[in-house]
């Protein structure tokens, strides 16, 4: 697992192992405390209309060769504003299958290891996971129970939908047409005090400028593939900026009676 994201929320991964693990049960949690610090996840374009309506979708990289698209959850560090204190994701608002997949990931084989190029690793740490409480992985033959079939078969299509999305951002660059953008808040200062303003670097969106002078052939084909539909999706997703900065007011002003009532 050599992709920093890919082991975001993961604190001990180890292959999913049939004798090891055949008395492993999972429970139910009510909360994704392992979200509560991502100011980020990746996202697969197929989710793009769904996350729209709530969050921010831009491209995040150190090079456009290599930006990949981001829910963007929070304006601090290791901060998500979509998660409250008792690790409950906001209400009615989207949740990307990044999270949703936890505690399960696919991993890239090593080269030259037998079977399939993907093997699924589990997180032991995860707080789910005992031998007494919830539903069992495995059955007592050892076979898979519906429980793992599905969690196994989310796995499969979210890989299929990264493929997907690589091949997005394939399309995107060929075409040139992401540009760096810095999202800028400026926060105006109480009773006084100086303002301070939030700068987050390293983030792309699409030039709609360079989008609109596509020529036919490559807008049908955009449009023919759904690639039209993404696009315009992460456009119209700009917009949730001022509802993140909102999310944000409300923390701080939740810290600061919190900081008061301390004091």
């Amino acid at each position: 697992m050599n992709n920093v994201a890919e082991v975001l929320f993961y604190e001990n991964p180890v292959p999913l192992n049939r004798n090891e693990h055949k008395d492993l049960r999972m429970k139910v949690v009510p909360n994704v405390k392992f979200a509560m610090n991502a100011h980020s996840v990746p996202l697969t374009g197929v989710e793009f209309g769904l996350a729209a309506r709530d969050m921010l979708i831009v491209f995040a990289g150190s090079s456009v060769a290599d930006a990949g698209p981001v829910a963007l959850l929070g304006l601090r560090q290791n901060e998500n504003l979509y998660v409250d204190a008792e690790g409950h994701w906001a209400p009615d608002t989207y949740v990307p299958a990044f999270v949703r997949r936890y505690p399960f990931v696919l991993a890239e084989k090593p080269a030259g290891q037998e079977g399939d190029d993907f093997t699924v690793f589990l997180d032991e740490k995860y707080e789910g996971f005992n031998t007494t409480e919830g539903e069992r992985l495995f059955k007592e033959d050892g076979t898979d129970t519906e429980l793992l079939t599905n969690a196994v078969g989310f796995l499969g299509d979210f890989q299929q939908n990264v493929a997907r999305t690589r091949w997005f951002m394939q399309q995107l660059n060929k075409h040139e047409l992401l540009e760096p953008r810095n999202v800028q808040l400026q926060k105006q200062g109480k009773d006084g005090a100086q303002g301070k303003s939030i700068n987050l670097n390293g983030l792309f969106v699409v030039n709609e400028e360079k989008l609109r002078a596509l020529d036919e052939k490559t807008t049908h084909e955009f449009l023919r593939e759904g690639v039209l539909g993404w696009i315009y999706a992460h456009l119209l997703s700009l917009s949730n900026i001022d509802r993140l900065a909102h999310r944000l007011d409300v923390r701080e002003q939740a810290e600061e009676a919190a900081g008061k009532t301390t004091n």
